[in-house]
């Protein structure tokens, strides 16, 4: 029993291991290329908008996306952004995260000629890949979240895209952080076995263009 217990109490500090070091490499990734203020990020032609659920857990709106939103439209009023891509979940008929996001950017004043949608962005891996080979950008700003942004751009990297992002809020209380920490360092830890592992998307499909307004 005291070997068994040596070999699991072994294999538990591996795995702690591997997952400290998944996240210091997707922070370090991101270091110089994240941005809280709207006047001190460069401007891009395209800003790829990660979905998100409207709704939260609670049955309350998601402060993720709403935040997520505010954000894009503090990035194109300010001609951050020419275009917005949406990319997100449409996995089913009563649930498409890039049509609800279009929606509300389309209400608070963002041309509807001027917002794309992905709606195969299942993951942020799948996001960021056909945001390249889908879509055809190799330069844009995402727009999430701090600890999500930097998980995309841990991966825009080893892709050869040349990202960088805006931080949305992110005011929740302390118990989703604390929830949100630990789920993060394991989406970490999947995101660098996926680039590792060469993991592909789980759909590709034709080229879609994107028409950037002069």
């Amino acid at each position: 029993m005291k070997k068994l217990f040596k070999i699991f109490l072994l294999l538990c500090l591996i795995g702690i291991a591997i997952v400290v070091w998944c996240s210091y490499i997707v922070e370090k990734s991101s270091r110089g290329k994240l941005f809280n203020n709207v006047n001190d990020i460069p401007c891009n032609d395209v800003g790829l908008l990660l979905g998100t659920n409207p709704i939260g857990r609670t049955g309350r709106p998601n402060i993720y996306y709403v935040h997520r939103i505010q954000a894009v439209v503090d990035l194109y009023k300010a001609g951050k952004i020419k275009v917005v891509l949406i990319s997100g979940d449409n996995s089913h008929r009563s649930y498409n995260e890039p049509e609800y996001m279009k929606k509300d950017l389309v209400s608070k004043g963002i041309p509807a000629d001027r917002i794309f949608l992905d709606y195969a962005g299942f993951r942020t891996f799948d996001s960021m890949i056909r945001a390249q080979k889908v879509f055809g950008q190799n330069s844009f700003t995402i727009i999430s979240q701090e600890f999500h942004n930097q998980r995309a751009l841990y991966i825009c990297q080893h892709l050869g895209i040349d990202a960088i992002a805006f931080n949305a809020k992110n005011t929740i209380s302390r118990y989703w952080r604390i929830r949100m920490y630990f789920r993060e360092k394991l989406a970490r830890t999947k995101a660098v076995l996926d680039i590792l592992f060469g993991k592909k998307p789980h759909f590709l499909g034709e080229p879609v263009p994107i028409t950037i307004p002069k």
